[in-house]
């Protein structure tokens, strides 16, 4: 059974940094490109940043503007483990996160459509606040 489960959630002062974590199970990672969502309260999911299916794929591109230069996303297939490395946090970073996993997507220059997703984890909560 394909399960995802994000992790490292918190709160964190603006400026300051957090790595989330997915991990994923019942599958093999290599498959299937990775996204990582968001969902503030009121507002709509939107995506943030992919990675690419593929062994070794470090193929990367952004849903959002606003996180270029602050947010990466890395992978480790031998771990079943994909990453998002936030930094220079805002308060409008504050949302639930969410990692999704999309079969056979290889990412080149845009991510894959919201439809493309057919796997999704329950998400974790990151406050950006002093």
């Amino acid at each position: 059974q394909l399960q995802l489960v994000e992790s490292g959630g918190g709160l964190v002062q603006p400026g300051g940094s957090l790595r989330l974590s997915c991990a994923a199970s019942g599958f093999t990672l290599d498959n299937y490109a990775i996204g990582w969502f968001r969902q503030a309260p009121g507002k709509e999911r939107e995506g943030v940043l992919c990675i690419s299916s593929g062994v070794g794929s470090t193929k990367y591109a952004y849903y959002a503007d606003s996180v270029k230069g602050r947010f990466t996303i890395s992978r480790d297939n031998a771990k079943n483990m994909v990453y998002l490395e936030m930094n220079s946090l805002k308060p409008e970073d504050t949302a639930v996160y969410y990692c999704a996993a999309a079969l056979y997507y290889v990412v080149v220059g845009t991510c894959p459509p919201f439809g493309e997703y057919d796997s999704w984890g329950r998400g974790t909560q990151v406050t950006v606040s002093s």
